[in-house]
């Protein structure tokens, strides 16, 4: 077999050892091979090891929301009044990222490490019960597509900056690393390839994943995550379809009220409880008192409810977005300052997929597409009544100013605004739209350790 290698993922294996040992770091011995007796051998091994993968997906640093967070903090201007210490997120906040930032390090290293654990799970595929097998390789190509996804529109310019095929993404890396060689050193593919890449994976996700797979990844989750990829680049006759895919499997439904679909919020004084996924979620990654982390509540909590307390939430900024009859500006809460309630429970699952995106991706296809017969046969005004109708609002009209303003309505403080700026190439405040300022810099541990990698411009 092959073997390639990428510096961060060694990086992240080396330091998954020392934070999972019980002995100390300095007593620890550095390694360059995974030992044979360590191979996935038979199925059950298989299984477990996706269950692996999940669980680095859903790491802090990856969609267990800092990534979401860093970039609603790029994209904020006058929503998020910072409080906080850590200067790696201040750096967001004034959109002065450092090429050592911590945080950026952490993105990187995560992500790779649930794609390298997507790909030991890939490579061994044929180890796996044939009953089960196409469901595996499934929810692994699942993990590794939106991984790729969402480094590439981190780590990359926006598909729609420039000319995809030449600017720089990440390094894609499609066998599991085993050793270390410098001959196998790789680059950072284009943001085109990185694109197909994570299409490819999910595109084969959608036809081997069952329609429900309890709160794993499902059809409905591949064709969603596709939908939101599709929106990205532009594309939106299949973004319209993938979207279409998942409202009409009848497998989702919106939730009665906006606060319902996200976990509740502990009564004051009493201990929170692990929040369930809802009937909206399409894929959300699972947190409890004992495992899992929800990156958002960790800043966006105020300390009452488990969080640091460090990002407030303005009040003329709530004043001015939403009227006083949408039900959305209900979704904070005081606890001295203003708080989003979408995260005011700790052991809340992190929402990734809802089916509100869903709705507003069919809603803002047609309207670019104006075909002769609406995608799924509902209009644009008929979608986006949907999802208003639900905060309490009638809907007369539905042009794209409306679809948009829409989104950001909804999903304020879930991590869209920065890559719905960059492809409808609005600027945020006085920084253009594709300013290198948006963009995360390659971290500087990764281009020491690989004289093949290029940093970003202005890094």
């Amino acid at each position: 077999m092959k073997k390639t290698y990428i510096n961060s993922i060694l990086f992240a294996f080396v330091l998954m050892t020392i934070l999972s040992s019980c002995k100390k770091a300095l007593e620890i011995n550095p390694v360059d091979t995974i030992e044979q007796k360590n191979a996935l051998l038979t199925s059950k091994d298989v299984e477990g090891a996706l269950v692996g993968a999940y669980a680095d997906l859903g790491n802090r640093n990856f969609f267990g929301g800092r990534p979401f967070l860093m970039a609603d903090f790029l994209a904020n201007t006058n929503a998020i009044e910072w409080f906080g210490t850590y200067e790696e997120l201040t750096q967001a906040i004034n959109k002065s990222l450092l090429k050592t930032n911590t945080f950026v390090d952490n993105v990187w290293a995560s992500g790779y490490t649930a794609i390298n654990d997507a790909n030991n799970v890939i490579a061994a595929i044929d180890k796996v019960d044939a009953a089960k097998k196409n469901r595996v390789e499934g929810e692994a190509k699942f993990i590794r597509g939106a991984a790729y996804f969402e480094l590439v529109r981190l780590f990359g310019k926006a598909y729609n900056d420039g000319t995809p095929n030449v600017n720089p993404g990440v390094p894609i890396v499609l066998t599991p690393t085993s050793t270390v060689s410098e001959s196998s050193y790789v680059t950072r593919a284009s943001v085109t390839a990185v694109y197909n890449q994570a299409i490819t994976d999910l595109i084969d996700a959608e036809a081997k994943l069952p329609a429900t797979n309890g709160f794993f990844a499902t059809k409905s989750a591949a064709a969603a995550m596709l939908a939101r990829i599709y929106l990205q680049m532009g594309n939106y006759s299949a973004a319209g379809a993938a979207a279409n895919r998942v409202i009409t499997s009848g497998n989702y439904h919106l939730t009665n009220s906006f606060l319902d679909a996200f976990p509740k919020m502990p009564e004051s004084g009493k201990p929170a409880k692990p929040g369930e996924n809802t009937t909206e979620d399409i894929f959300a990654m699972q947190v409890t008192t004992l495992t899992g982390f929800n990156g958002f509540n960790e800043f966006y909590g105020s300390s009452t409810f488990g969080g640091r307390g460090d990002a407030v939430i303005s009040k003329d900024w709530i004043d001015e977005t939403y009227s006083a009859d949408d039900d959305r500006i209900n979704a904070f809460y005081d606890d001295d300052d203003l708080f989003t309630a979408k995260y005011g429970n700790q052991y809340g699952n992190v929402p990734v997929i809802r089916l509100a995106e869903m709705y507003l991706i069919r809603a803002e296809s047609n309207v670019r597409l104006v075909p002769a017969a609406p995608i799924g046969g509902v209009t644009p005004l008929q979608d986006l009544a949907t999802v208003r109708s639900r905060a309490g609002l009638t809907t007369t009209s539905a042009t794209l100013t409306d679809i948009l303003n829409e989104r950001k309505l909804e999903f304020a403080f879930e991590g869209f605004s920065l890559h719905d700026a960059k492809r409808t190439q609005t600027n945020i405040g006085s920084l253009p739209w594709n300013s290198t300022k948006l963009i995360f810099p390659i971290p500087q541990r990764e281009i020491d350790a690989n004289k093949n990698l290029v940093q970003n411009p202005d890094y």
